[in-house]
């Protein structure tokens, strides 16, 4: 009964919404319309080709045609500002149409980047995609619109063809990252929904990763409503750093709500589980050379752990050799004494009595 009256809430709240706007625009990850919900009011949403999804790397597929990627005008940010958006879901920030990426099947323009994050409680969760099961901290999308096919991003978002999506997986460490400074330093100035502001151009080029020749690649859609199924994913193999103060700013300084709510309600955990694979192949430009993804301290462990088995085994070792030399002084001493024993010349012979005649 209390899951039908949950059903009844929901819809009603949709309705609402429609009468609103015409279309439903309030969703949510975890309260009314949330994920679990979103198949009911936006169809796309429970398709077989839904995104993000896990990369089991020992299932991927090869593929040597799969070039490095190269971005276009990424460090010719320009003089004009970018403007960094908190739409109630996300921090987003607009980027200039001479921004785009190569190598793909067709031109396709940069449109904005966006993020998502977790809420710093317990292990390293906030990335929508994950390797081998493992979540990173953060994820960095990099959108982008088929211009050769279609006039905007509002067509090209409904074909299957009409967008390409550059994703970072992003974790935290010691040290600052600079790049992201020039986006996480603003949104003290974003805290509520629908607050813009105007930042210094940068070079988004250093929001990626060093190695972008290893990635995967793989058909998928948009991670949130409507979810549209019309996205080429790259997800890069290699991880982002940022420091863990800038995690935290990420995690703890936007709302989802406006300035005027009476009780603002934090903008964190804005990520989407992972999605059903089905029959879709995830290509890899690169041959793994290991199907295992470590962080750093599990690194440290094994490292340590190793050089203790290394010792535990030289003394076992050491062990070993000194107890056989032992037993080989031992037997060469017996034999020594047993030699001694039957044969010493300076033992004189015992002589036999003779009976009396």
């Amino acid at each position: 009964m209390d899951r039908d009256w949950k059903r009844v809430a929901v819809f009603l709240l949709f309705v609402n919404c429609v009468n609103c706007s015409g279309t439903a625009k309030e969703w949510t990850y975890a309260g009314a319309v949330g994920q679990s919900d979103w198949a009911e009011f936006f169809p796309d949403c429970g398709g077989s080709s839904q995104s993000p999804i896990n990369v089991d790397i020992s299932r991927t597929v090869h593929d040597p045609t799969l070039l490095p990627v190269e971005p276009l005008g990424y460090n010719q940010p320009g003089i004009k500002p970018f403007t960094l958006f908190n739409n109630g879901q996300t921090v987003q920030m607009t980027l200039p149409r001479w921004m785009g990426v190569a190598g793909l099947p067709w031109h396709y323009s940069a449109v904005q980047l966006h993020l998502h994050w977790g809420n710093g409680v317990g292990v390293a969760t906030g990335s929508e995609h994950t390797i081998n099961g493992r979540s990173s901290s953060a994820e960095l999308h990099v959108v982008h619109y088929n211009t050769e096919l279609y006039s905007d991003m509002s067509e090209a978002k409904t074909h299957k063809d009409g967008l390409a999506v550059l994703g970072v997986l992003i974790e935290a460490g010691e040290e600052v990252n600079h790049a992201y400074s020039s986006i996480l330093n603003y949104l003290g100035r974003i805290k509520y929904a629908g607050q813009k502001v105007d930042i210094p151009a940068f070079d988004v080029h250093k929001l990626l990763p060093d190695d972008l020749s290893r990635y995967f690649r793989y058909n998928g859609s948009l991670t949130t409503p409507p979810c549209f199924q019309s996205v080429l994913w790259t997800l890069f193999y290699e991880r982002v750093q940022i420091s863990h103060a800038q995690l935290m700013k990420l995690e703890t300084v936007l709302y989802s709500s406006k300035a005027e709510a009476a009780e603002p309600s934090a903008l964190r955990d804005n990520y989407r589980v992972t999605q059903p694979l089905n029959n879709r192949t995830v290509l890899s430009s690169f041959i793994p050379v290991s199907i295992q993804i470590y962080t750093a301290g599990e690194i440290a462990a094994i490292v340590i752990g190793s050089l203790c088995g290394c010792v535990g085994l030289a003394v076992i070792i050491r062990f070993i050799v000194r107890s056989i030399r032992t037993n080989d002084v031992a037997k060469e001493v017996k034999q020594d004494v047993a030699l001694k024993t039957t044969s010493d010349p300076e033992k004189p012979e015992e002589v036999t009595p003779q009976p009396d005649s």
